[in-house]
């Protein structure tokens, strides 16, 4: 299991009864995570926590704040910073479990010693493309929802990187994958983070398990001669780690040989000696 130690500004403190307490810098939340079927490692203090994300039985939920929390404030990781905010859908704008992915993409980008180009689809709110653009790669970022470039937007310029050569796509990232593809455009690194489901901005309907790995056999279309990296996120739960490499395998390294590691990625919670599972990464390089 690949396991984020690398925060200060975040912090999973505890985890039960279907919940998970942590940290944002000062803020400290409680969440909804469906794998935490344990009880608490101790009794939950609930005078320290500052909002409570509740399901609604109609579907759904809001966040219950107990005390005064801002719109929206900063964490920082590493060399960077990223704006946070109580979300719809129990979101923050950052997974932090990510960010050891940030550190192996940013490590083969430094090393290169040459011009890197990085595609990453599925961008949500950016931390990969801030983190790739911190190493010295030029990155394009697509995603179907203004509202979450727009928060990407504001990563970037809070980590200082606002001239970092970075373009940022509002669309399906199928068809604009199947654009470049006619274009001619290659890529050295690419970032994929599908959901399960979605839609597009013009309402395309994304299954993952039904289009997954047509979609990984278009990307290797847009791989250059000389590739660096591909990452594959999963946060559904029936693709396993090894559901990851195979598919990797025979898209990306049947073409370009290389390696790929496929692992879960968790965070260890303070208390309780528990490691909280967060999906699963495949890491494929040349």
């Amino acid at each position: 299991m690949l396991v984020t130690d690398s925060w200060q500004d975040y912090e999973l403190l505890d985890t039960g009864d279907g919940m998970k307490l942590e940290r944002w810098k000062n803020v400290v939340l409680l969440r909804p995570d469906p794998q935490v079927i344990w009880p608490y490692s101790e009794q939950l203090n609930k005078k320290n926590i500052h909002a409570i994300y509740k399901r609604s039985s109609l579907g759904g939920g809001g966040w219950d704040f107990l005390k005064k929390v801002p719109d929206s404030w900063n964490v920082s990781w590493r060399d960077l910073t990223f704006t946070v905010r109580p979300m719809g859908f129990k979101h923050t704008g950052l997974f932090p479990e990510q960010a050891v992915n940030w550190d192996w993409m940013r490590g083969l980008i430094k090393n290169a010693n040459r011009p890197i180009n990085v595609l990453n689809l599925f961008g949500y709110t950016g931390g990969a493309t801030v983190a790739c653009a911190s190493a010295g790669a030029r990155v394009c970022h697509v995603d179907a929802a203004k509202n979450m470039i727009a928060i990407g937007k504001e990563n970037l310029a809070a980590s200082g990187l606002s001239d970092a050569p970075v373009r940022w796509i509002t669309d399906d990232c199928l068809k604009f994958v199947q654009r470049e593809i006619r274009r001619g455009n290659k890529y050295d690194g690419i970032i994929l983070d599908p959901p399960s489901y979605g839609r597009g901005p013009g309402g395309e309907l994304w299954h993952l398990e039904e289009m997954l790995y047509p979609f990984m056999e278009s990307c290797a279309q847009i791989l250059s001669d000389e590739p660096l990296f591909l990452l594959l996120n999963s946060y559904t739960t029936g693709l396993q780690p090894l559901v990851l490499r195979n598919v990797i395998e025979k898209t990306i390294c049947s073409r370009f040989g290389g390696k790929v590691d496929a692992q879960e990625i968790g965070l260890k919670a303070k208390h309780g000696n528990i490691i909280l599972p967060c999906g699963a990464s495949g890491r494929w390089e040349r």
